[in-house]
């Protein structure tokens, strides 16, 4: 699926003709999200000129389905770092907030994460903060309901994905630049794509990454090295623990 600019054609397009059950949810979610107000639902400000950053958390379809995100936010705004979460279809007014916040000084990095359609959308914030001149540290999808293509620039990208289900890779354009993992998760006990967001081994492995990208701890040597294994921050991991890792 070619990334989605904010027109029509991500409701209108082949591959939501090819799932037509998605349609009225996606239409629903749209309504939803203009009767609440775009890019603002549910922001928690955090504080993040502590850490000079902000994640940016991107729901499904009908805000219903993706309230892990909101587990995730809230464990990352005690650690002092700034969070909004919204529904996918503010991707774009949000890439311009983060922009603002960028170039304003008061934010230095910038990370995304989504599940589902939001998962989607992603790609396209990447896309559009990079022709805004704005970095991305980190993104993490949270399987991803269609087939989408990467450009723009993301220092790390990291695409959970439920092979059995409908989560789908992601694949990098040459105009793509940073490092791009697929890695699929169906292994995890209790993973699929309505819990992925949920799991507290997936919760532990998004805030792990994010951990890494904003306070410079060491990054995860490999996700896809074994998905059922919850990750440990380096300063709770005992040097026992090291060493077996």
């Amino acid at each position: 699926m070619k990334p989605y600019r904010g027109g029509p054609g991500f409701f209108g397009g082949l591959s939501v003709l090819c799932r037509p059950w998605l349609r009225s949810l996606q239409a629903m979610s749209l309504l939803l999200a203009i009767s609440i107000g775009p890019g603002t639902a549910n922001a928690m400000p955090g504080s993040g000129p502590a850490t000079g950053a902000h994640v940016f958390l991107l729901r499904g379809v009908l805000n219903i389905f993706s309230l892990g995100l909101d587990d995730i936010a809230a464990k990352l705004e005690r650690q002092g770092i700034a969070v909004t979460v919204a529904n996918f279809v503010s991707w774009s007014s949000l890439a311009d907030r983060a922009a603002a916040e960028y170039r304003s000084g008061k934010v230095r990095t910038i990370i995304l994460v989504g599940h589902s359609s939001g998962a989607t959308a992603l790609p396209d914030m990447v896309a559009k903060l990079d022709q805004l001149g704005v970095p991305v540290k980190l993104a993490i999808g949270l399987d991803s309901v269609f087939r989408t293509k990467l450009a723009g620039h993301a220092e790390r990208y990291i695409n959970f994905y439920v092979a059995s289900g409908p989560g789908e890779p992601v694949t990098r354009t040459r105009d793509f630049r940073g490092a791009l993992e697929n890695v699929d998760v169906q292994a995890v006990p209790g993973v699929g794509h309505l819990s992925i967001d949920k799991n507290q081994i997936m919760q532990q492995k998004v805030i792990s990454a994010i951990d890494a990208a904003v306070f410079n701890r060491p990054a995860m040597a490999s996700v896809a090295r074994n998905p059922l294994q919850p990750e440990a921050s380096a300063a709770k991991q005992s040097p026992a623990a090291a060493a077996r890792n």
